[in-house]
């Protein structure tokens, strides 16, 4: 029970509903790269988004299986979450106690966050999955070192750098509870079995795992060498795409940490609550709390301080630190670990007393429910729309199905803008498949570019000839579509077009142009 449920709880939640929001930008971007031929694939990374460039490479082959409908497209990242939770269940059991596990991985189970990332075709649940497994084989080899143990951290962490190179800061926590137990033994770090409470069998409680280890960091070291082969030439790529990847990202700054929380619990009364159960958790453990507190603190403080300088605060490269929050707010209710006590019958035999097992278990319960009743309106605000803030969605169906239900043959299609985040062209072409009307100003396309973005003519008014009636698709709500066209292809529109109707979707604009 300590894994399992958990586990399903958060496969039926991230489950529910998980075609009803449209595909967002990214997610996008995530279709438009994954169903590429691997050639193309691998040049575009060379491209544009080359941190992403392994997860696109997974999603090849999974569309190749389940298709690109929204549906298939989050399966992946729903696994993903689920397994998450079952690993956070299991690390508190590890770490804390089983009872504090269970109420982990529940609570994980019920944030929005976990919904929102369990529902979106990017690599942010893997990472999740990654890092909570990273984070428990590190714990198991420490305790019982061996080396297959050291084995699977290696292989883990190298997968997880693969996915989301800034979860390997997740290191820096590693790091001190590494070096702790090499110095002063498993019992420093926090990372040896926990005493016996009602569901602890102290029959398997190790002996050995109390002993100092100093060889540990020797093998720790050993364990993140493929890690570092396979990740540094990724990441040196990557570095090298950062300005046209982030240049939308503004420098960190210190509100942004006030404001981390609720946007990374994707609610703010949620993310307020699991921190303050997060902090009363974290004082009940004690030395126990080190590894999960170091694993939420340090990476935030670390990409913190190193988006004051280039541009890398993004909350959601944050969401691998959710399960370690959770894992102290589970304990909160929980409390330490302890033997329950007993009482004497008059034959003499002891048995031990149920009412101190369910009280902490039920509060626990109560605490999880408390989380998910929060946090409503956000789980269904969450599967409306995936765009931020939620109030300003792109609706690109909405704008897809009246091209589709008006489009004649010979008709063409023009984008403005092109070059930006929004993806306009995108969005239509996964809307519309074979029915999308001719992109007439297109040279060469995103997979012909090795990018996310097409290449239009340097003459529209010769592209544009012979087109006697052009769809307009511009993003945002436009009174004049065509005066928001820049440049001289708003020139060619303007001097060879009059606008028939207009179709204000959210976030998106359509308008007929006919000659």
């Amino acid at each position: 029970m300590v894994w399992v449920v958990p586990g399903l709880l958060t496969l039926v939640v991230t489950l529910a509903g998980i075609g009803h929001a449209q595909p967002w930008r990214d997610e996008l971007a995530t279709w438009s790269a994954a169903t590429r031929p691997v050639p193309d694939l691998v040049r575009t990374t060379r491209t544009i988004d080359a941190a992403t460039g392994p997860y696109y490479l997974l999603m090849h082959g999974w569309t190749a299986l389940a298709g690109t409908s929204p549906t298939a497209l989050r399966l992946p990242s729903a696994l993903a979450m689920a397994v998450a939770a079952a690993l956070t269940a299991r690390l508190g059991a590890v770490l804390v106690g089983r009872r504090a596990g269970l109420l982990a991985g529940l609570l994980f189970a019920v944030l929005p966050v976990t919904s929102r990332y369990g529902q979106e075709a990017r690599p942010y649940a893997l990472a999740t999955l990654l890092a909570v497994l990273a984070t428990l084989l590190l714990v198991e080899a420490l305790r019982r070192p061996g080396r297959w143990r050291w084995a699977g951290y290696a292989a883990a962490v190298a997968a997880l750098g693969l996915f989301h190179l800034l979860a390997l800061t997740l290191l820096a926590a590693h790091a001190v509870v590494v070096l702790l137990v090499a110095a002063y033994g498993p019992s420093a770090a926090g990372v040896d079995p926990p005493r016996a409470d009602d569901s602890d069998d102290p029959a398997h409680r190790d002996s050995a795992a109390t002993q100092r280890k100093p060889a540990v960091f020797a093998w720790w070291l050993v364990a993140l060498l493929p890690a570092v082969l396979l990740v540094t030439p990724l990441a040196l790529v990557a570095r090298g795409q950062r300005g046209r990847q982030l240049d939308w990202v503004d420098p960190a700054r210190l509100p942004d940490l006030a404001a981390l929380p609720g946007a990374l619990a994707q609610s703010g009364a949620v993310g307020g609550f699991v921190l303050a159960l997060a902090a009363l958790g974290a004082a009940r453990l004690g030395r126990r709390a080190l590894l999960p507190a170091a694993a939420v603190l340090l990476p935030v403080l670390l990409v913190f301080a190193a988006g004051t300088v280039v541009p890398l605060w993004v909350t959601r490269y944050l969401v691998f630190t959710v399960p370690f929050a959770c894992l102290l707010a589970g304990a909160a209710p929980a409390g330490a670990p302890r033997t329950a006590p007993a009482r004497t019958t008059r034959a003499g035999s002891h048995i031990t007393a149920p009412q101190k097992t369910l009280r902490p278990l039920a509060a626990g319960l109560a605490v999880v429910v408390l989380a998910g009743l929060l946090g409503l309106p956000d789980q269904a605000a969450l599967r409306r729309t995936h765009e931020w803030p939620r109030s300003s969605p792109v609706d690109y169906a909405g704008a897809a199905g009246v091209i589709g239900a008006g489009q004649r043959p010979g008709d063409a299609i023009v984008y403005a803008p092109r070059d930006g985040w929004l993806f306009p062209d995108l969005g239509m072409a996964y809307h519309l498949g074979s029915r999308l009307p001719r992109d007439v100003l297109v040279v060469r396309d995103q997979r012909q570019d090795a990018s996310l973005w097409a290449v239009e003519c340097d003459d529209p008014a010769r592209c544009l000839a012979g087109v006697d009636r052009v769809w307009l698709v511009v993003t945002g709500r436009r009174a004049d579509p065509l005066a928001a066209v820049p440049g001289a292809k708003g020139d060619a529109l303007r001097a060879g077009y009059t606008v028939r109707q207009v179709w204000p979707r959210p976030g998106i604009t359509v308008a007929l142009l006919v000659r």
